[in-house]
């Protein structure tokens, strides 16, 4: 039998690279997907060649009555939620401190830390009716570090773990898991993005700096993190509850 066969697994930020890849890993693993994302096309894009049995659930993280409406499509659907990946994210724009706009750090606030928030109330709510669940957070490496031209985005990815700490302790006595990971810069077209916003015409003299900025001299693969989802939510790490794991080719343990 297939690790997940017959569980349960929510993912917000599904049409993203990492969203979309976890989502065919856990399929792959034999679970049963809620992907939700703010686009409907998309999302039957990025899971167009899954297969599983699945729902798609377009909705805007950052809305409460559009989180309590997916949490509640999906227990109508399926009946619980067993694994939530909390990976909806905004990178927010490329600047200075000294240049960014309040405007830019409460559009990145809303989704990354409101968004995560309601997540985990609403999908919570229902792990601890349930007695059981895991939930896995996407922090960043920028949740553990600075990171210049990026104040915005790496002030809420410290928030993330604020929030995947506390809901930890919160929830443990429930049987219910949650734990966070921290990638650095994949291969993906968020990172695409963010080259174009570091350097206009200048992707590939950014991207190499961003690959310089780990020991490897290279990004990660979507595949190397989602290997360490299905880990964390499997009972392989039954007793690992609280904690964030670096996926960052050394970048953390740099001295400069």
């Amino acid at each position: 039998m297939k690790e997940f066969q017959g569980q349960v697994v929510l993912i917000t930020g599904a049409a993203g690279g990492i969203g979309s890849a976890a989502a065919k890993a856990f399929a792959e693993a034999g679970a049963k997907l809620a992907l939700i994302d703010l686009s409907e096309k998309a999302l039957k894009r990025a899971s167009a060649t899954i297969d599983t049995e699945k729902i798609l659930l377009p909705a805007d993280v950052t809305k409460e009555a559009e989180v309590e409406q997916f949490v509640e499509k999906t227990l109508h659907r399926f009946g619980r939620i067993d694994v939530f990946i909390n990976q909806a994210g905004l990178s927010g724009d490329f600047v200075p401190i000294t240049e960014q706009t309040a405007a830019s750090l409460e559009e990145v606030l809303q989704v990354n830390v409101i968004g995560a928030f309601l997540g985990l109330k609403h999908v919570l709510r229902a792990m601890i009716k349930q007695k059981s669940g895991v939930v896995v957070n996407t922090a960043c490496s920028g949740s553990l570090l600075g990171g210049p031209g990026m104040s915005t985005y790496v002030a809420s990815k410290h928030a993330m773990l604020g929030l995947n700490k506390t809901a930890a302790l919160e929830v443990a006595d429930y049987g219910i898991r949650v734990n966070a990971i921290c990638p650095s810069a994949l291969d993906t077209e968020w990172m695409e993005a963010i080259e174009t916003k570091a350097a206009k015409g200048n992707e590939n003299t950014a991207r190499r700096g961003f690959e310089a900025s780990s020991p490897m001299n290279r990004y990660g693969e979507v595949e190397e993190v989602t290997g360490l989802m299905l880990f964390l939510a499997s009972n392989r790490s039954s007793f690992i509850n609280g904690s964030y794991y670096r996926v960052d080719g050394g970048q953390g343990t740099t001295s400069v």
